[in-house]
């Protein structure tokens, strides 16, 4: 009994020393969240669009009777956005905000595979160069020579930012239509 317990322990230490991500292709590059984060990977469609919201916020689904808002994260990053294929997915990602728990679905061109990250393998964000905002990216990790950017889906995602952001072009729509 005491053996398989020192195993369970050091597959636990093992774990810390590396964590999942989904990978994802968003305009070409890819991406990746870490995998706690994810709650389930869904096909594109339905959408209800809610008039006055910023570009990046596609809309809301019904999620087994939970509205969810759904953003195209190439919008988000100030990117054109994004053209939906036979391939897009909305991957529904689980978040803290102001201590209850919300659930965000996020539009990608195609996801790839659940890669596993070394710790060591993972560098810090470029302070310059990067397509999208530097406090978007947790990392850069680095799987086969090339790089994925590893986001920061509290700060991409974030829910207060997001709603200042739909008051600002929501009052700016009504202020052009007055």
């Amino acid at each position: 009994m005491g053996q398989l317990i020192k195993h369970e322990t050091s597959g636990l230490v093992a774990d810390m020393d590396q964590q999942q991500y989904l990978t994802f292709n968003l305009g070409g590059e890819v991406f990746a969240i870490g995998i706690l984060a994810i709650k389930e990977i869904i096909e594109y469609g339905n959408l209800t669009e809610v008039p006055m919201m910023p570009d990046f916020i596609r809309g809301v689904i019904n999620l087994r009777g939970a509205v969810v808002p759904v953003v195209d994260l190439a919008a988000r990053f100030g990117r054109k956005g994004s053209t939906v294929t036979r391939r897009t997915c909305i991957v529904i990602i689980e978040m803290e905000a102001n201590g209850e728990r919300q659930d965000v679905g996020v539009i990608v061109d195609a996801v790839n595979e659940v890669l596993e990250i070394l710790h060591q393998d993972i560098e810090p964000a470029p302070t310059f160069g990067a397509k999208i905002r530097t406090d978007f990216i947790n990392g850069m990790g680095k799987v086969n020579g090339k790089f994925v950017i590893l986001l920061n889906v509290n700060r991409v995602l974030s829910v207060d930012e997001m709603a200042a952001l739909a008051q600002v072009d929501g009052g700016t729509a009504e202020y052009a239509a007055g």
